[in-house]
This record gives structure tokens, sequence and C-alpha cells, in this order.
């Protein structure tokens, strides 16, 4: 995909995408950080489903510290692999108390540097609460990034360097929002709506004439 094809392929995502933003339901840096940390091989719908009543009894580290840990528990049962990201927000609450007072970093480093925070969840905390231009690969991203042509790459982390070289820098703030929500929404993995999507011009998947009749059929 050329230059000329970018800028047109995120255009027009931009026009047909009016609220690029996460899906998670949170209202502080804190709620966004322990969302994307529950967010793990999760839906968005489950996770908002318990951290809405999670965060109306605790939404400060104190508060999950006070809950302890089968407290916690409790409220996030729900969500698959709830006993690893339980310890893993027992011990980012602590660490955030007691190196960060209380704050959620900044940076990548501190970020990564915290229980159960890993490149893709630094980024998205770096990006949806600080506005920071950087790029978050989800199994969502990854796939269009691949099918469309837009940045193709064997590893996540292959395509995150290539999305950022590859997106234009007005749009490289909301991108992962742009393409996370196209991805759950357009490109999907099974079936995509080829017949609907509005850069079928612009996307160079070789099925994707085969999977526009399927749609518009």
């Amino acid at each position: 995909m050329n230059a000329e094809k970018r800028l047109a392929f995120f255009q027009k995502l931009s026009q047909h995408i009016n609220e690029p933003v996460t899906e998670l339901n949170y209202s502080s840096e804190f709620e966004l950080l322990i969302a994307v940390m529950l967010s793990a091989q999760a839906t968005d719908k489950s996770v908002n489903i318990a951290t809405d009543k999670l965060f109306k009894v605790a939404n400060t580290p104190q508060a999950i510290l006070d809950l302890g840990l089968d407290g916690l528990k409790s409220y996030i049962s729900s969500i698959g692999l709830y006993n690893s990201k339980a310890a893993n927000v027992i011990k980012t609450c602590q660490d955030l108390i007691d190196k960060h007072e209380g704050q959620v970093p900044r940076t990548r480093a501190e970020l990564e540097a915290l229980a159960g925070v890993g490149r893709k969840t630094a980024n998205v905390v770096l990006n949806t609460a600080f506005g920071e231009p950087v790029m978050a690969v989800d199994t969502h991203i990854f796939r269009v990034g691949n099918r469309t042509g837009l940045a193709t790459g064997k590893t996540v982390l292959a395509v995150e360097k290539a999305l950022m070289k590859r997106i234009p820098s007005e749009f490289l703030v909301d991108a992962h929002h742009y393409l996370i929500l196209h991805g759950r929404y357009t490109c999907m993995a099974r079936a995509p709506k080829c017949g609907s999507c509005v850069v079928f011009d612009e996307c160079m998947f070789k099925d994707k004439q085969k999977w526009a009749v399927k749609d518009l059929g």
C-alpha cells in the first residue's frame, strides 16, 4: 500500500468512525490501567460488566488493596484468567503507592515495570490516557495490518514498528482506535464485511471481492 493509499485509508476511516475511542469504561487514568490489565484475552464487554461494579467500591490503588486479593477476585471472577490478573492488580496497586505516589506513570519503562503490564498494555495507556502517538497492536490490529497490506509482519512488534512508520502523522494519535474498531466491526477474522467496507478500494486483501459478494449477498 503506497503513501497515497495510506492517506486515503485513514481519511476514510476518520470520516466513518466519528469517535475513535476505547470501548472500555473508565473515568480516570488508574481505572483505564486496571481495565486494560483485565482485558487481556477477554472482551471489552465482559471487562465493563466487572469494572462497573468494582469501580463503584474501589477505584484507587489503596481502595483495591483494602479489598484484598479475595475481595478483588469476587468482582472480577467472570473474566478469564482472573486469578493471575487479580494477583497482578494487587501488586501493581502496591507499586503505584510505593513508587509513584498512587499515580499512573507516564513512561513506557515505568508502566512495563508494573506487574502484569506488557508493551501492549503500556501503549494503550500511553495513547488513550496521555495522548501519546504510540501503537498498541492487538489481534484485531495485527489482522488488519496484515490483511489490508497497511503494515505486514509476522510478529506483533514487527507490525507495530511498520505501522509507526507508515501511518500518516496527522492520524497517528487516533490510529489505534480507528484500526481496532475497523477490525472489530468490519474487517473481522472469519467473515469480513468487504461489501460495506469504506476502505475497500485501498485494501490489498486478495479475497476481498469474494467476501464482498458474500457480504452483499
